[in-house]
């Protein structure tokens, strides 16, 4: 008579248990999502500074039919990257340009640092967005940057 009820206990303890290994093993199926989606967006900003610099280096090192840079610190030019044309702001021997990289909301700003005297006379820095949305609580942003 003592043993009544105890297959119900079993049954609740295993039960139980089960309960909480499934809860367990839900969190960290969220925290791994979380987690990827966090690292992807570190890669599209990566690769939107990556890019945005690599068109900045182009036209810097290359600019096609004009034998000198693009972001001389007397002239404006107009440069061309991703299909887009840019007119290069200049403030204080700093030009910069903002491109952006359809059809994702990916985008960049890059800042060119031209010196005549200092050594390094160029400084190249780029800065990527995952998003080019200020308000996004996602948004994030690499760097990357050259000095010659």
């Amino acid at each position: 008579m003592k043993e009544k009820g105890f297959t119900l206990f079993i049954a609740i303890v295993i039960t139980a248990t089960l309960l909480l290994v499934s809860t367990g093993i839900i969190s960290v199926a969220v925290k791994e999502a979380f987690l990827t989606t966090a690292n992807r967006h570190s890669q599209e900003a990566f690769y939107a500074a990556d890019s945005a610099l690599e068109c900045a280096l182009y036209w810097d090192l290359k600019n096609p039919g004009q034998g000198q840079s693009a972001f001389s610190l007397t002239q404006q030019n107009a440069i061309t990257c991703n299909e887009q044309t840019f007119q290069s702001n200049i403030a204080g021997g700093v030009s910069t340009f903002t491109i952006s990289f359809p059809p994702g909301p990916n985008c960049a700003e890059v800042y060119i640092t031209k010196r005549s005297v200092q050594v390094p006379k160029t400084i190249i820095e780029a800065y990527g967005y995952n998003t080019c949305n200020l308000n996004d609580p996602r948004r994030v942003q690499r760097a990357v940057g050259v000095r010659y």
